[in-house]
């Protein structure tokens, strides 16, 4: 159990740093893509505006005033970019190239296409971003940035602060590995006193029960059989039986696992617990169909096993609709083993089915006062999860009900 929290508690904090961690890369590098991206629109714009060049000073701006924007007095030097003027037609009247090397007369007739089919407006192609204007009657244009560089360097951002992220992770990771024992040290100390607390109370309870049980034999001997002493033994049994649920629950929830493995016939062990149940279920007006897959091998702790089936079983016995049938199955697949029970049942909550694991818990409606303690099915996820598997629940149409537990074998 402390393993299991501690592990929960590595899970949690990693998993929100590391959500934290990415909505940061993800709010820088959209909003980098979003700046370089908006400069790359203006310088495009201002070329469409000047029919194809980049003016000295800008229209607006008097000579020394601060740059706005993308241009500053050295733009018209740096900048790389070509021109395409064409009709409706798609035929090329002019390409303006003086301001770009990497492109030739030959190169004009790729960019042409491109620009034609993207139609008005703004576009990407291989390190270029291009703007696409209706000049006037049968008449476009059609401006090529080069923006090489500026898309490298969104691209260098994000890689690096990917990158950065990935090792910020891993090292809050080491971190909370290393702190997450001291972290969870409160709660772990308060389980350990409710685990002793449960421990001691159940040795105190046990003598006076097994007091208050001789004693009644002893005064059934004597006065012989009544109705009185009768209940009365029947409620100690009640409570010799919870005595030893609660140790045990406490016992599979200790960091070292009272379980012990080893390799045995699982088939022939769920047979046997399974068929012991046949009367019982006929005394309870139910028909318990038995589909058991033969010499399926497993490793846990055989007695665990057998117990989990118990509960299983009693669990659909008790609270199986009266004049129902009842299916159990044990098979093999292809992941492990699994168990599972289906009986009909009085309506019950889908919000409840969960909660049917929770100790002590009972359904208004699916479950009856005076019948078993409510922690049955606790100690048979327990047992569930001891053997590395998990007990799952459904409840079709709020009638059926269907318990499969699966086991790593």
């Amino acid at each position: 159990m402390i393993k299991r929290l501690q592990k929960k508690f590595i899970r949690i904090a990693t998993l929100a740093v590391t959500l934290v961690l990415l909505l940061l890369c993800l709010i820088v590098n959209i909003a980098n893509y979003i700046s370089v991206n908006s400069q790359l629109k203006q310088m495009l714009t201002m070329i469409s505006q000047n029919q194809g060049r980049i003016p000295s000073v800008p229209s607006g701006r008097k000579p020394g005033k601060k740059p706005e924007g993308p241009f500053t007095p050295e733009t018209p030097f740096s900048t790389r970019y070509f021109v395409l003027r064409y009709s409706d037609d798609g035929t090329l009247s002019y390409a303006q190239l003086g301001k770009i090397a990497a492109i030739t007369e030959e190169d004009t007739d790729k960019y042409l296409k491109i620009a034609i089919s993207h139609g008005e407006g703004f576009g990407y192609t291989s390190g270029y971003k291009y703007y696409v204007t209706h000049t006037g009657k049968n008449r476009w244009m059609a401006v090529f940035l080069d923006c090489y560089q500026q898309m490298h360097s969104v691209t260098m951002i994000a890689i690096l602060s990917f990158t950065a992220m990935a090792l910020c992770i891993a090292l809050v990771y080491i971190i909370v590995v290393l702190c997450s024992r001291r972290a969870i040290e409160p709660v772990v100390k308060s389980m350990k006193q409710q685990k002793q607390f449960i421990t001691d109370a159940s040795h105190e309870l046990k003598t006076p029960i097994t007091v208050i049980a001789t004693s009644l034999k002893v005064l059934e001997m004597e006065t012989g059989k009544q109705k009185w002493i009768d209940k009365a033994q029947a409620q100690t049994e009640k409570l010799k039986n919870l005595v030893n649920s609660l140790v045990t629950l406490s016992r599979m929830d200790e960091e070292d696992s009272p379980l012990k493995f080893h390799h045995f016939n699982i088939s022939d062990a769920v047979l046997e617990t399974a068929e012991s149940f046949q009367d019982y279920s006929l005394s309870n007006r139910h028909d318990l169909q038995l589909s058991i897959q033969p010499d399926i091998s497993c490793h846990g702790d055989e007695y665990a096993i057998r117990q989990l089936v118990s509960i299983l079983l009693d669990n659909a016995i008790k609270y199986a609709v009266a004049d129902t049938k009842i299916l159990f199955t044990l098979e093999k697949e292809r992941k492990g083993i699994m168990i599972r029970t289906v009986n009909e049942c009085n309506s019950i909550d889908p919000e409840d089915l969960e909660k049917l694991f929770d100790r002590f818990y009972r359904a208004d409606k699916s479950r009856t006062a005076g019948s078993g303690f409510g922690i049955g099915l606790s100690i048979a996820r327990s047992i569930a999860e001891g053997h590395k598997g998990s007990v799952q629940v459904s409840c079709e149409n709020g009638h059926t009900i269907e318990f499969v537990v699966y086991l790593k074998s």
